[in-house]
């Protein structure tokens, strides 16, 4: 007599072969999630997300701080600071957004150790504005498009000078909510000053810039 003997597939258990992908080919997505994997993150994976965010990390702190010559000890720090936290980051198709405010409060923290002397600064006149969300300013890439001409490329620079220019407080202000896109509350938050101060400040700058960009437009016309 022959026995029969029943198998049931769910009570199976194949290990399939992880399928091989070059790293250079995963989503920054995919390169976060390889990253969260394990006790520590997946160090090549890790060192092409540095390879592909670190340009962007650079501009941040160059916008924030020209004069400084310690951004590239800033840089490092951010990615160490990176490593160490990346597992907290819940969403990682918003790492980015993450990024940039580790970049930021580094850079902030920094600021409030150095506890430079400013001289007096003299945007803190009055200004006749009314509301400061009336004021919309678009503050271009450090990049031009390949379509704008020769014009434009000169009022970029001229622009990005003149930010550079204005005193620390009132620069790095104008940048976290130009360039970062941060709201004001964010702003409050990282510099630890009012909301009230946030909002004068950026005002401010904003005028400034106008008057120093005032004789390039007339020029222009």
């Amino acid at each position: 007599m022959v026995s029969s003997i029943s198998l049931s597939w769910s009570s199976l258990s194949i290990a399939l072969p992880r399928q091989r992908v070059k790293i250079e080919q995963l989503s920054n997505t995919d390169l976060i999630l390889r990253c969260q994997e394990g006790n520590k993150p997946d160090r090549v994976a890790f060192t092409e997300l540095l390879n592909r965010y670190q340009p962007y990390v650079d501009k941040i702190l160059y916008n924030l701080a020209p004069d400084w010559h310690d951004r590239p000890d800033l840089a490092q720090e951010v990615w160490i600071r990176v490593y160490k936290n990346i597992k907290r980051l819940q969403e990682p198709n918003k790492f980015k957004g993450w990024l940039s405010r580790i970049t930021t409060n580094l850079f902030y923290d920094q600021l409030r150790k150095r506890k430079r002397r400013t001289p007096p600064l003299s945007l803190d006149a009055s200004i006749s504005r009314g509301d400061d969300d009336d004021l919309k300013w678009e503050i271009p890439s450090d990049v031009p498009l390949p379509e704008d001409n020769l014009s434009t490329v000169e009022f970029y620079d001229l622009l990005n000078r003149a930010i550079a220019d204005l005193p620390e407080t009132f620069r790095v202000t104008i940048i976290l909510r130009e360039i970062q896109g941060l709201s004001y509350e964010e702003i409050a938050e990282i510099t630890q000053v009012s909301l009230g101060t946030v909002k004068s400040r950026i005002a401010r700058a904003r005028n400034r810039l106008q008057l120093l960009l005032k004789p390039y437009l007339e020029n222009q016309n």
